[in-house]
């Protein structure tokens, strides 16, 4: 896949922008849904202070006899309640008598275009009416009925020009102001927040390059106080460990397996030419060439074991799997592998111990010999780097509703502590077999492999001065 079109950015801008983005579009969509509720309040507000008004007013004009009388300090009292209530200066009162003649009105007599527009019911007490007289003469038109035990005796109208009614520029202006804030804090929240977070990324990318370049010492500090950023430091901290010990387990290994290689050639060279030269002869030379043959063998396993587990890790090797009695199968391997064992060698015994039953599993005995062989063998040379004459294998079994976990246990010395982290890393030898047990480091790494083919695992179950008990899991057949 080509990125070479993907225009990238610092984490810092990246996030910024488009956090500042998002933040404004979203305190945009605040801000008109706020201005339409704040547009629709104000308008119920006025509304209700229109009827506070014209319910004041209608109750101020009803005189001792129970008719109208308008007194001389109704204009100053309904001024009083104009500004107490916040209506603007724009409001208009008139008071008609129960024949629609306007009795009172201030400040002035409202125009006779704006009266015949007028369509509230004369049967309805309190009215509201929209009322279009242009693009810019727009009124709100309120009536309240002026009763006296149930008898009309007029009627309070209100006249209000809409354009003040939807609109107070105090609010709106606050509401800006406020959504203006929100934004620049929002920005410099984030702004503080990812600068904060980009930092140990830098870091951590920096160090990357630096190992991306063959410098493998980089090492960065863990202390921080998000999970995320600590796991990814700690993380890389323990790659680059692991990856230096690779690295120094790599220049190991090209000395052990030229050496490994190399020990077999030059004694099959130099027994071969003894021969020829006639050194030896006569049953030592026979001798001589069975040691060459000998040798030979052993180069010629190394070899294949290399091999194999190249196979096996490109997917070339093949796994066949056929239902097996897991305990049957298991006694036969090692009987066949205790046959199999030179004379003179370290004594083993393999006892299989076996369940109640016999479970029946879906595996590939071949595959299964391959681990169970290592495993045995990993303890034959753990007793004989030890000195040991006798040693003891017991294989025992566990099931459980999903898997059959076989158990290898061996007496031996058992694994140290700081190599038990590597015993299944490629050509990983242990300090006690190098230089005295020849191989290539490859038979845990394989078997574990092997088994996870098979669709099972091999790990380290227990290991101490006493033994070590290698765990197989397979699965059940279903």
């Amino acid at each position: 896949m080509s990125t070479g079109t993907t225009k990238r950015q610092p984490l810092l801008k990246y996030w910024t922008t488009r956090y500042l983005l998002t933040l404004l579009i979203g305190l945009l969509l605040i801000g008109v849904l706020t201005t339409f509720w704040l547009r629709r309040n104000t308008a119920q507000r006025h509304l209700a202070s229109l009827k506070a008004l014209a319910a004041a007013a209608a109750e101020r004009v009803v005189g001792p006899g129970g008719g109208l009388q308008i007194g001389p300090s109704l204009t100053g009292e309904i001024e009083r309640g104009r500004r107490l209530l916040g209506l603007g200066a724009e409001l208009s009162l008139f008071i008609v008598n129960p024949e629609n003649r306007i009795v009172y009105s201030t400040p002035d007599r409202p125009p006779l275009a704006l009266l015949e527009r007028i369509t509230i019911p004369s049967y309805v007490d309190e009215g509201f009416q929209l009322l279009n007289l242009g693009p810019q003469a727009r009124f709100h038109i309120l009536k309240q009925t002026i009763k006296v035990k149930e008898r009309e005796i007029g009627a309070v109208y209100l006249i209000y020009p809409h354009r003040p009614l939807n609109t107070n520029p105090e609010e709106v202006d606050f509401l800006f102001f406020m959504l203006g804030s929100l934004a620049v804090l929002g920005w410099g929240v984030i702004y503080l927040l990812t600068r904060h977070l980009a930092k140990p990324i830098q870091k951590v990318a920096a160090a990357a390059r630096q190992i991306v370049e063959g410098d493998l010492r980089p090492t960065l500090d863990p202390e921080v106080r998000e999970t995320e950023l600590y796991e990814l430091i700690r993380a890389f901290n323990d790659m680059t460990a692991r990856l230096r010990h690779l690295e120094a387990l790599r220049t190991e290994l090209l000395a052990g397996v030229t050496h490994e290689l190399k020990t077999p050639v030059a004694a099959i060279s130099g027994l071969l030419q003894a021969v020829r030269d006639r050194v030896v002869t006569g049953p030592e030379a026979r001798e001589f060439l069975a040691l060459a043959v000998e040798e030979t063998t052993r180069l010629q396993r190394m070899v294949e074991d290399l091999l194999a587990f190249n196979a096996f890790a490109a997917g070339e090797l093949r796994i066949e799997k056929t239902l097996c009695p897991l305990h049957a199968l298991v006694r036969e391997i090692a009987a066949q592998w205790r046959r199999g064992q030179a004379t003179g060698q370290v004594n083993i015994e393999v006892r299989p111990l076996p369940t109640a039953t016999d479970p029946a599993v879906a595996t590939d005995p071949l595959r299964l010999r391959q681990i169970l062989y290592n495993l045995f063998n990993n303890a034959q040379q753990a007793l004989a780097v030890e000195g040991k004459t006798e040693g003891l294998i017991e294989v025992t079994f566990d099931e459980t509703g999903e898997e059959i976990r076989i158990n290898v246990t061996d007496n031996g010395p058992g694994i140290p502590p700081t190599e038990q982290a590597f015993i299944f890393e490629r050509f990983f030898r242990g300090k006690a077999k190098t230089g005295r047990v020849r191989g290539m480091g490859l038979g845990l790494p394989f078997s574990k492999m092997i088994a996870q083919a098979l669709g099972g695992d091999l790990y380290l179950k227990a290991t101490s001065a006493h033994g070590t008990t290698f765990t197989l899991v397979l699965r059940k057949h279903s």
